[in-house]
């Protein structure tokens, strides 16, 4: 597939799957019209960049449909001058989105082929406004440091403690809960309302593969 229908897969990807789906947020279909999408996918699945499925990544791992990243990006409202925390990088593409539309990202993955594949994409396209570590972040990461907007991209029984109490007020956090051996799971968005109170609203239903070790996390349940 040449440039030209890369940029006519992405007008239909917006048009014809995100759009439909609810996302409505200009900044956010001003982002996903702008990224490459293509420039992350693994050079077998290239062709499928924009189609309505996961596409494998390694390691048990897919990329979301582009739908679920939209809607990923709406639900955490984000205004341009937030510091946010990815947990999951992947394939680094909705690290890119979230860096097109915000002050600063810190991303953590448990694959450090992941971590330096996505490093060179986003160098690639001179995104410098990311910091990317490797390691274990299914209880928690960097602790003590609060963040306006937290992205969990891979799905949870439930979300861990850590996770909530590392949102600012006002903070909002997306994550999918639910059980792996069941067809369907929960979108949903914590937003901090208060020193020790959080409200959620529920999103949506979908499907991904779990964060790797969120088995036994402590966690706070709803």
């Amino acid at each position: 597939m040449d440039e030209m229908n890369f940029e006519r897969a992405r007008y239909n990807m917006i048009e014809q799957q995100i759009r439909p789906w609810s996302v409505l947020d200009p900044s956010v279909l001003r982002t996903l019209g702008a990224l490459p999408r293509e420039r992350f996918v693994p050079p077998d699945y290239r062709r499928l960049a924009y189609s309505d499925t996961r596409i494998p990544l390694g390691h048990g791992h897919t990329m979301m449909p582009p739908v679920v990243e939209g809607r990923l990006l709406q639900a955490l409202e984000l205004t341009g001058d937030e510091n946010v925390l990815e947990i999951g990088t992947g394939s680094g593409y909705v690290t890119a989105c979230l860096a097109g539309m915000v002050h600063s990202v810190e991303s953590v993955d448990i694959h450090e082929e992941f971590t330096a594949s996505a490093r060179e994409r986003l160098r690639e396209l001179d995104i410098d406004n990311v910091t990317l570590a490797t390691g274990d972040a299914a209880a928690g990461w960097n602790g003590g440091h609060r963040f306006d907007a937290i992205a969990l991209t891979g799905s949870v029984p439930a979300v861990p403690d850590a996770y909530r109490q590392a949102l600012t007020p006002g903070g909002r956090l997306f994550a999918i809960i639910g059980d792996t051996s069941q067809p369907v799971m929960e979108a949903i968005q914590i937003t901090r309302v208060g020193d020790e109170e959080w409200s959620v609203e529920s999103l949506f239903e979908t499907w991904i593969a779990p964060l790797e070790n969120t088995s036994r996390p402590r966690r706070f349940e709803f």
